[in-house]
């Protein structure tokens, strides 16, 4: 393989998508903050150096390991409106959620989940972490290519938006890579809530975002917006693989799913050549058959995901999987989300992620704000009467965000990763972990190895679709044609375009050393103190 090597640090180290978002978590690292200082000051500065994948507006979930080995989580994701009931939108004429517009729109957990962050073990200011953000929004970020592309994607419905047409399509056209993209609005509101979070969901923001969401026909009654502050630390799951502890997210994200694939590819997958088509076919066929289980069985407010990990199970699952390739109706579609992961020099490492769901979410503003709303429920909510996860008061829609830490069995860091891709999120996590567990690829080999994903997922958009085996050509022919006798409708993707934008950091406790990359998909680097 060849690839950049790792970035290498004994004291700390951070990487993101965005070299703008590192430079200022190495910073924070350098001037004696901990990784959960590093990785609140990043993820503010990812609102404005990739805004159509993420915002104050979205939702954030992040691992976080104590020096001392306790793992902790928290997540910040949102309900639905209180009127949100499956007749509300099907006595439109609606079969699924619209993705654009007020009806898409869940509570944003990203701030509350912020702030959990911040309760539970920063060493700073949110004010101090989050100013250097703000500057950058009143002078105005460079745009960099990834964001051109998202604004090209979603031009359209930008265009009726005012305050997203104002930033994003000065002058009434697209800007062009490395033009200043100004944002007051924005600047004001990450200041005001920096010094109180509380308001986003309490205050006078609230007041404003569910006055127009509710004056544009989304039936949200307030109450459910207020709910959204409450936000507490919650123990990660944890499952096994290749000898390694893995800690996921818990529900409402697909964390479960990691796990689950773990289970059925452990003692297989890492037995074969690495990139070979078995277990390329082990890996895809346990991830089918996860989404299938999780479309048949779950909801975020009920608890099937624990059976599909039980012992037994799980073995009824292996023994189907060694017996023949399974084919499944469903995989994933894309996303737009970004990741970040921290390391400092306790020890204490954070993975982070947070997203709008779609490219610039439901495309609206809260007007003046300069907040850009998410569209997680149109995204996450299905509308078949009486299913686990159909639109429905006080349940939030099932989750495409994960981010897992791996230790071994003693509690000791070994690694800590996670990606973006929507539904491809929790298989490209599993091929990250089957490279660093099975075959020891470096960090920067792990991020960079080829793509493969089990298309479509199980959001709404794409229930339904033909199920295909995507697949970047690095991967080679012999492989491919291999997949495709063995069962699988391969689609070849160019050789780095299968998506996601890979972060992971490990430690090699024996030399203190650590070693990180940031996945070449995107411009993101890894920076070490």
């Amino acid at each position: 393989m060849t690839t950049r090597p790792p970035t290498l640090s004994t004291r700390g180290m951070v990487s993101s998508s965005h070299p703008a978002a590192s430079t200022i978590g190495v910073q924070v690292l350098a001037d004696g903050g901990n990784a959960i200082d590093a990785t609140l000051a990043m993820a503010a500065m990812t609102w404005l150096a990739l805004p159509g994948q993420c915002g104050i507006g979205g939702d954030a979930f992040a691992v976080v390991r104590e020096p001392d080995g306790r793992v902790w989580t928290v997540g910040g994701s949102g309900f639905g409106p209180d009127g949100g009931e499956t007749d509300f939108y099907t006595d439109q004429g609606l079969t699924s959620i619209p993705l654009d517009g007020p009806l898409g729109v869940a509570v944003p957990g990203a701030p509350a989940a912020l702030a959990a962050l911040h309760a539970n073990g920063a060493t700073r200011s949110l004010s101090d972490l989050w100013e250097p953000a703000a500057g950058s929004a009143e002078r105005g970020l460079p745009c960099s290519a990834k964001t051109l592309q998202d604004i090209r994607e979603a031009h359209l419905a930008i265009a009726l938006d005012p305050d997203l047409a104002a930033v994003y399509l000065p002058g009434g056209g697209l800007p062009h890579v490395g033009q200043q993209l100004p944002q007051i609005d924005l600047a004001r509101t990450i200041r005001s809530l920096a010094s109180d979070p509380a308001d986003f969901y309490l205050g006078s923001f609230a007041q404003k975002a569910v006055s127009t969401l509710r004056e544009r026909g989304a039936p949200f009654s307030g109450n459910e917006w207020a709910d959204g502050f409450k936000v507490d630390p919650e123990p990660a799951i944890a499952g096994t693989y290749a000898g390694a502890v893995v800690y996921q997210t818990a529900m409402p994200t697909p964390g479960w799913m990691v796990l689950q694939q773990a289970a059925l590819c452990d003692r297989v997958v890492g037995y074969s050549p690495w990139m070979a088509a078995p277990a390329i076919d082990r890996l895809a066929s346990a991830a089918r058959l996860a989404f299938e289980d999780r479309f048949a069985l779950c909801g975020s407010d009920n608890d099937e995901w624990r059976t599909l990990l039980l012992p037994d199970t799980v073995a009824r699952s292996r023994a189907s999987l060694d017996a023949k390739s399974r084919r499944r109706e469903f995989s994933v579609a894309g996303g737009d989300t970004t990741s970040i992961v921290a390391v400092d020099s306790d020890g204490r490492a954070v993975s982070f992620i947070h997203s709008l769901a779609f490219t610039f979410g439901s495309k609206i503003t809260v007007p003046g704000t300069g907040v850009v709303l998410n569209n997680r429920f149109g995204r996450g909510a299905y509308l078949i009467p009486g299913h686990p996860n159909s639109a429905s008061p006080r349940r939030k829609p099932v989750h495409t965000l994960n981010a897992w830490i791996a230790a071994d069995t003693a509690g000791a860091l070994l690694h800590v990763g996670n990606t973006p891709g929507g539904d491809g999120q929790v298989q490209w996590n599993m091929q990250l972990l089957s490279h660093l567990l099975d075959h020891g690829l470096d960090p920067a080999e792990a991020v960079a190895a080829p793509r493969f994903t089990v298309y479509p997922g199980s959001d709404s958009d794409v229930i339904g679709r033909p199920a295909e085996l995507r697949c970047e050509s690095r991967i080679g022919k012999s492989t491919l044609s291999e997949l495709r006798s063995r069962g699988h409708d391969v689609t070849l993707q160019g050789a780095w375009d299968g998506g996601g934008s890979a972060q992971v950091i490990s430690l090699d406790r024996e030399r203190g050393l650590l070693s990180g990359a940031a996945d070449p998909r995107q411009e993101g680097i890894a920076l070490g103190v």
